[in-house]
């Protein structure tokens, strides 16, 4: 009896030992039962719990790791706006795209949404190609090659509006999430993430018929949307001051105007000492420098590799072109925004109402956004991360292109 006893209490202790070597469930070993109730998982009457081993790989993605930082102007305020004052916030990790969406990207976008969509829809996602054209320039090649001539296919695309800029985003999202799901069925066709369900297959417990994980965001086997990143976003990760971190010092002691460091805007070492580490325009009938030694080498848009990444590894961050960020535009948004992830997606707390968009007193309204970064038609005052402008989200330019953001998703930091 006692015996007994014994090895009862050895087996116990033995259980407890194994759960402490194991250690606490996490996301990705969550165990093989529940750690409130003690059923177990995968089982007939249990509820399915999916493999995980992280978020997957996007296309062209760059993490950007988050933290503490001071956003705002960095240069002195020539425009008088006094729109982007110096304050700190904390942002939230996210991934990035690496460079510009480029006219092979938005060409590969118009095959499909052709193939896909309506005609309707099809010709409002055309860039407007007719931003190249000038009255007093002769800039005609442009309207008709820049797009489609395959010399360009790395070139930003540019002509195309916000409105254009958010559709490619929804567009990419399911096309990369499309290929998720048909890699996870063997490559086989059937439409990927739209395909039909099959019979037998439940929904809720995230299986197909054939007791496969289906692509839903339970399984967390499907990419976050694609999107514009927030104004806060992007000059964090213009400013990329990770490179000037010291490992283990908690504080941010050096600023920089631009993405690179220093006060010049031409690279200070090497044997490419002098050029410059951007695509912008010199000065009044300067784009590019002069015959047999141009420098930025641009006299327009350039290839969305060019030039030195910044030290979170994104090319372009200053110059070449502006870039279309999510927030709608108000002058004292660094005063009304959280300090957590700041974004402003509406009206609130500085309603449209104040400003006299009828009465020709003002251009503010609900539907004008931020862009940023300045552009190979710009000065070097606008290379800095903290200068903003607006423009109307149904309005393109031959300076205005973007780059696609992501959330972190499964993690707090």
């Amino acid at each position: 009896m006692n015996f007994s006893k014994y090895l009862r209490f050895a087996v116990v202790g033995a259980c407890a030992l194994a759960s402490c070597k194991s250690g606490p469930p996490t996301a990705t070993k969550p165990g093989k039962y529940s750690s409130t109730t003690g059923i177990d998982y995968n089982t007939e009457e249990g509820m399915k719990v999916a493999d995980y081993k992280g978020i997957p790989e996007g296309p062209g993605l760059i993490f950007i790791e988050g933290g503490r930082t001071v956003l705002g102007s960095q240069e002195e305020d020539v425009t008088m706006t006094h729109d982007n004052v110096e304050r700190t916030v904390t942002i939230a990790s996210f991934y990035m795209d690496e460079a510009e969406v480029a006219n092979i990207h938005w060409l590969e976008y118009l095959h499909y949404i052709r193939k896909d969509s309506s005609e309707e829809f099809y010709q409002s996602a055309l860039p407007d190609t007719t931003v190249w054209a000038r009255e007093l320039s002769f800039n005609d090649p442009y309207v008709d090659y820049y797009l489609r001539y395959p010399g360009f296919r790395f070139f930003p695309v540019v002509g195309v509006s916000w409105l254009q800029a958010n559709d490619y985003c929804t567009w990419r999202t399911s096309k990369v999430n499309e290929t998720l799901a048909s890699n996870a069925d063997g490559g086989g066709g059937g439409g990927g993430l739209f395909k039909k369900k099959k019979k037998g297959g439940d929904a809720a417990e995230g299986t197909d018929g054939d007791g496969k994980a289906k692509i839903a965001i339970e399984n967390g086997n499907t990419l976050p949307n694609y999107r514009l990143p927030t104004e806060a976003e992007w000059e964090y990760a213009a400013q990329a001051l990770i490179g000037t971190q010291e490992t283990g010092n908690e504080n941010q002691e050096n600023k920089r105007i631009y993405p690179w460091d220093g006060r010049q805007v031409r690279n200070p070492y090497g044997g490419k000492m002098g050029q410059f580490l951007a695509n912008f325009k010199r000065g009044r009938g300067d784009y590019a420098g002069i015959a047999g030694s141009l420098n930025d080498g641009a006299m327009i848009t350039e290839y969305i590799y060019a030039y030195p990444p910044n030290d979170y590894g994104l090319y372009n961050m200053s110059g070449n072109v502006n870039e279309w960020v999510q927030d709608i535009y108000r002058p004292l948004s660094f005063e009304d925004v959280e300090d957590l992830n700041p974004f402003r997606r509406n009206g609130f707390l500085d309603p449209s109402e104040k400003y006299d968009k009828k009465g020709y007193q003002s251009l503010i309204d609900d539907h004008v956004r931020v862009y940023k970064g300045g552009s190979w038609r710009d000065v070097a005052y606008w290379l800095s991360p903290g200068t903003r402008r607006f423009m109307a989200e149904d309005s393109a330019t031959a300076t205005i292109g973007f780059r696609c953001a992501m959330i972190n998703a499964g993690s707090n930091k």
